[in-house]
């Protein structure tokens, strides 16, 4: 007490009028420590001081002046709600102004809330304030966001994006998604469409969302933005692209259960812009099992191409571009000593590449739809009809219509709907549907005649593609009770992988070819009798099930129906890997 006042007390501030009497109350917890009990008659005759003030970013100050007032005190502060919060500390202070002598009150960040506040040095003196910044746009750009705290709660488990700020200026920006392409600083943010939100007390949710790093919050006000990540995010799933067996891989690590990715292929428009182009591809984990790998294998099409790869079972997600990687600058200097003897050998193959072309393909404009049914045996059995299909489509250049191919059409409108839309556009174009019938196959159909014994193995669901398919068949077959119509059914089969005596013998009048022997002669069904095979059709195909039987031997794997296997993948066995080199070697020339 003997030093003086060692202590202010600061109240939040509050409007008051000319004439009105304003009490203060304080007492201190325990009591008797001190008291204070004062009251103040606001004046009526008082007027605010006036001022000048000049801008000088070079020095990151601004000078305020007076022309024929008496002293004023100013300050600079940052202009909320009601109150003028001060600076802190050392740009907290308080300067005397005089006709003689101006002030210059240094400032550490320019921002729109920075003001001016001048008031006279007598006691209860109104003030006066200037806050000359707000309507600048230099006060909208890095220090208005570098003076704003952000903080991130999201959540993989909950997959939501959940950010938070508190600033030194009040702000209510706009606050949307976007996916970043790198983590460099001027990496550029594509937007998500459609995925602004409105926050509530500062406290930004977006909910379904892939939760990646690169998955980030854009804040927009006035005509500025800020970019704001993520915090300490390790992503929940990933994916390697390569090529194996002329087809393009995509494997996926997940730890996300019940997640679906999709990709589809991309074309360059310019430098910084790739378009989507459908058809859009779609693996998803089993119904019931926990997060693990996935393989999505594409046609040999998008090996020309980039692809974009994006997480589809939630409402905002990224799109991550993959493309492969073709400067292998080892291989370069060995083309290099080679170019010079092999061009007189390139100019004669030439020719004789583009006769055998013309000759192994047929013309696009005959070429009619395949509907490719099977039984969903294992993930397994599924890679191998994706890469039958995809020889199918490129040998012979007529669309194959596959339900894994064609998920999210599938999802709207149902498997059965489906089903049948594709069998009608099959008979208008005068089509086939394939049957590629397999072990499983016998199973299914045991199963979808009530024949397989009660406890034998899973029940398959009740509306699943290869029920429908022979449900669809029953009704073709069989018009009049007794009667059997011709149809446009075909039955084919891997010799590997089951035998003529596994095809029901209600079906065995349909027409039925053992792969890879008779592939010819399904090909001039599937493509009518002036159709050619391909020389290295016959060895893909039997390598494809050679590289299947040899993932299941190195998962140690049985081949039963149903059963939700976790993907593996291997090379082709050595009894097919100068065949699978043959194929190679075409397809390659080819493209």
């Amino acid at each position: 007490m003997a030093m003086g006042t060692l202590w202010q007390l600061q109240f939040d501030c509050f409007p008051a009028e000319a004439g009105q009497r304003v009490l203060v109350s304080l007492k201190t917890i325990p009591d008797g420590v001190l008291s204070l009990n004062q009251s103040l008659v606001v004046s009526n005759k008082q007027s605010a001081p006036e001022f000048q003030y000049t801008w000088k970013p070079a020095e990151r100050a601004i000078e305020v002046s007076v022309l024929d007032s008496p002293n004023i005190t100013v300050r600079l502060c940052h202009q909320l709600a009601l109150e003028c919060e001060e600076l802190r500390q050392p740009f907290h202070q308080q300067a005397e102004v005089s006709i003689h002598q101006p002030a210059q009150l240094p400032y550490e960040l320019l921002l729109p809330c920075l003001c001016i506040e001048a008031s006279y040095n007598h006691q209860d003196g109104l003030r006066n304030k200037v806050c000359p910044f707000k309507d600048q746009q230099e006060a909208y750009g890095p220090d208005l966001w570098s003076s704003t705290w952000f903080q991130d709660y999201s959540s993989i488990d909950k997959a939501e994006m959940v950010m938070s700020l508190n600033g030194r200026c009040p702000l209510h920006p706009n606050v949307s998604l976007c996916w970043k392409e790198s983590a460099a600083p001027e990496a550029t943010c594509q937007d998500i469409p459609n995925s602004t939100v409105s926050g509530s007390n500062q406290e930004y949710i977006f909910e379904e969302v892939d939760v990646h790093p690169q998955l980030c919050f854009k804040f927009s006000f006035t005509k500025g933005s800020h970019i704001e990540c993520p915090h300490r995010i390790d992503p929940a799933w990933n994916v390697s692209l390569s090529v194996k067996f002329l087809q393009l891989h995509l494997h996926f690590h997940s730890r996300i259960p019940g997640a679906s990715f999709s990709s589809a292929v991309c074309q360059w428009l310019s430098p910084s812009q790739c378009e989507l182009e459908p058809p859009v591809y779609t693996v998803a984990h089993p119904e019931g099992l926990g997060p693990g790998d996935l393989d999505l294998i594409l046609p040999q099409r998008v090996l020309r191409s980039c692809v974009l790869v994006w997480r589809s079972d939630v409402h905002f997600a990224g799109k991550q571009l993959l493309c492969l990687d073709v400067s292998h600058k080892r291989w370069g200097l060995l083309a290099l000593g080679l170019v010079l003897g092999l061009l007189v050998v390139a100019i004669l193959l030439v020719r004789w590449g583009l006769c055998r072309l013309q000759r192994d393909t047929p013309s696009k404009h005959h070429s009619r739809p395949i509907l490719l049914i099977y039984s969903s045996d294992s993930e397994e059995h599924k890679q191998l009809v994706c890469a039958f299909a995809a020889l199918l489509r490129s040998a012979l250049g007529c669309p194959v219509l596959l339900d894994l191919w064609e998920l999210n059409l599938v999802g709207r409108l149902g498997i059965l709907p489906w089903m049948y839309a594709q069998r009608e556009h099959v008979g208008r174009e005068q089509g086939q549907v394939l049957l590629l019938w397999s072990a499983g196959s016998t199973r299914a159909y045991g199963l979808w005649q009530g024949k397989a014994k009660a406890g034998s193995g899973p029940v398959p669901e009740p509306h699943d593609l290869f029920g429908a398919a022979m449900a669809c068949l029953q009704g073709e077959l069989w018009d009049t009770p007794g009667t059997v119509r011709q149809s446009d059914w075909v039955i084919a089969y891997f010799s590997k992988r089951c035998g003529q005596r596994d095809i029901p013998r209600a079906l065995r009048f349909l027409p039925r070819y053992r792969l890879p022997q008779q592939l010819p002669g399904l090909v001039r069904v599937l493509q009518g009798p002036s159709s050619s095979t391909p020389s290295w059709l016959r060895a893909s195909s039997k390598a494809l099930v050679c590289r299947l039987l040899k993932a299941e031997r190195k998962g140690g794997l049985q081949s039963h129906p149903y059963q939700p296997w976790r993907t593996t993948t291997g090379r082709p066995c050595s009894t097919c890997s100068s065949q699978t080199a043959q194929a190679k070697l075409h397809l390659s020339s080819s493209c």
